[in-house]
Parts: C-alpha cells; sequence; structure tokens
C-alpha cells in the first residue's frame, strides 16, 4: 500500500473530507426516513474513513470525539439533522397552494392490514 499522503496536514484531509466526501454521503438525506440502525452505519462509516485519514486505528484506542475534533469535523448525525431542518425551512415558506404543502393537510386513513406475513415497513 502507497503512503503518499504523510505530508499532508490533518486539517487539510479534513477540509476535503467536509467538501467533497460528506456532501456525497449525505446527498438526498433530507428526504430519508433515517433509522437508527442507519444512522449507526454511518457514524461507523464516517469514523472509520476519519481514523483512516488520521493514520489511527481501532486497536490505538482514540475516541471518536478526539478524532473528530483534530480532523475538525462535526458528527455526521448533527450534519444530518441540520440539512433535515433547513428542507424543512423551505418547504414551510413555499405558498400553501404547492404540491409538496398540499401534502401537509392530507388525512391518513387507518387501513388494517389483512392475514399473513406483516409487511416490512
Amino acid at each position: 500500500m502507497f503512503d503518499c499522503d504523510r505530508n499532508v496536514p490533518t486539517k487539510l484531509k479534513g477540509k476535503f473530507y467536509r467538501t467533497a466526501i460528506r456532501p456525497a454521503m449525505l446527498y438526498g438525506s433530507e428526504c430519508w426516513a433515517v433509522k437508527q440502525q442507519q444512522l449507526h452505519k454511518m457514524n461507523v462509516a464516517e469514523m472509520r474513513m476519519l481514523r483512516w485519514m488520521c493514520g489511527k486505528t481501532r486497536k490505538d484506542r482514540i475516541r471518536n470525539i478526539k478524532i473528530q475534533r483534530q480532523v475538525g469535523v462535526a458528527p455526521i448525525d448533527t450534519k444530518i439533522r441540520e440539512g433535515r431542518l433547513r428542507w424543512f425551512g423551505h418547504l414551510q415558506r413555499r405558498p400553501t397552494n404547492a404540491p409538496t404543502r398540499k401534502l401537509d393537510s392530507i388525512e391518513t386513513v387507518e387501513i388494517r392490514r389483512g392475514r399473513g406475513i406483516p409487511k416490512l415497513t
């Protein structure tokens, strides 16, 4: 394996991560129905990348918060929450007759499912 990034400062790696990699990971996350397990997987993937960028492993026993501070990155679940709130604000500023706002006023009807294997969602 080549180790060509020894001379690149950690802060610069963090800046590249924030501007190129994280937006690709979070693309469309405003509309996802994120479950706790999916959020955990995103956290794990992010921390693996950050540890790799710093040249650390899990065996070094360095806390996630320390690595995030060293690289200068906020936790990914916070960024997902910020993106969703930003999207919600955009929706609330739309006119009330816009198709996305009409979905707010639709009343749901309780439909009982039949017998058999339960649906996954």
